[in-house]
């Protein structure tokens, strides 16, 4: 069961630091981080980390482990759980900041209404953000100024300026992912080879479960989160997750309307609808044609 962690006081004093200097928001020196346990640790946080780490380990995420030896940049938000093995308790192997922020920082705020559309807090932790020198150095310098800013006499104009920072750090990290995804092309669209593969075999398996397939079912089979799935997808073709499933989908009522005697009903139940309507409403939307007018035309 992992343990839940509600306050950065409280993540301070689970790894022996010094009280933060602001309630809210943390920035922490990531060698200074102590991991005594010998047994794997597994925690739950109330607040957003936001980390950019170099050392030797290895961390899970969820179901995914993954090995650090560089810069890579790591975001989880609330509610998240992070499992950390034993063996990370060499603190001269280790270099970084780990940034806490409390939802409450972000309270009436515009960030705190758009935070939730960076969607690499919603990827596994081998879909890291691996950095670059120049880039490391842009990021370490905003968070410099965060640190600074909450550390010097707070005044009126001191809470502003931290969310804006962070705000800030956030679109550089997803200027650096759109970086990522364009010179990984390579794995990229492998892994896009591999998601038509996966939905070929769903659409052409009769003794496959009934409805549509699920952009978790595609994830799932990928071995990737959803987000970064879908981040990655419209990186290279411009579409969602969702809509590369209709797109399939649309490719093989196609062929079915075209090159067989089934009916507009049968073919609908044969890829997954519940409900010939809904196929129909679908397939109109998309080709601007009934399924049956469709049809119809190769006649």
């Amino acid at each position: 069961m992992p343990r839940r962690i509600k306050t950065i006081s409280e993540f301070h004093k689970l790894r022996g630091l010094p009280q933060p200097e602001h309630p809210l928001i943390s920035v922490i020196d990531y060698g200074s981080v102590a991991h005594v346990s010998e047994q794997t640790e597994s925690f739950v946080f109330d607040f957003y980390s936001i980390s950019l780490k170099r050392g030797v380990g290895k961390m899970r995420y969820g179901q995914q482990e993954y090995d650090f030896d560089g810069g890579v940049m790591y975001f989880m938000a609330p509610g998240q759980v992070l499992t950390v093995e034993p063996g990370q308790n060499s603190k001269e192997q280790r270099s970084g900041w780990i940034l806490k922020v409390h939802p409450d920082l972000l309270w009436n705020t515009p960030l705190a209404k758009i935070i939730s559309q960076y969607e690499f807090f919603d990827y596994s932790v081998h879909e890291a953000l691996f950095l670059s020198d120049k880039e490391e150095e842009i990021l370490n310098g905003i968070v410099t100024n965060i640190r600074q800013e909450y550390g010097n006499n707070i005044d009126k104009f001191s809470h502003n300026i931290i969310v804006s920072q962070i705000e800030t750090l956030l679109n550089y990290a997803e200027r650096f992912y759109q970086r990522q995804f364009i010179t990984r092309k390579k794995s990229g669209h492998q892994l896009l080879e591999k998601m038509e593969a996966v939905l070929d075999s769903y659409f052409n398996d009769v003794d496959a479960p009934k409805g549509l397939p699920s952009v978790q079912y595609v994830s799932d089979r990928l071995h990737v989160s959803k987000g970064y799935l879908a981040s990655l997808l419209k990186s290279l073709t411009g579409l969602n997750t969702q809509q590369h499933i209709h797109e399939k989908l649309i490719e093989k009522a196609k062929t079915k309307l075209s090159t067989t005697d089934l009916s507009v009903s049968q073919i609908a139940y044969e890829l997954g609808f519940e409900h010939p309507q809904s196929f129909s409403k679908l397939f109109k939307n998309k080709t601007n044609l009934s399924p049956l007018e469709f049809k119809n035309s190769f006649n």
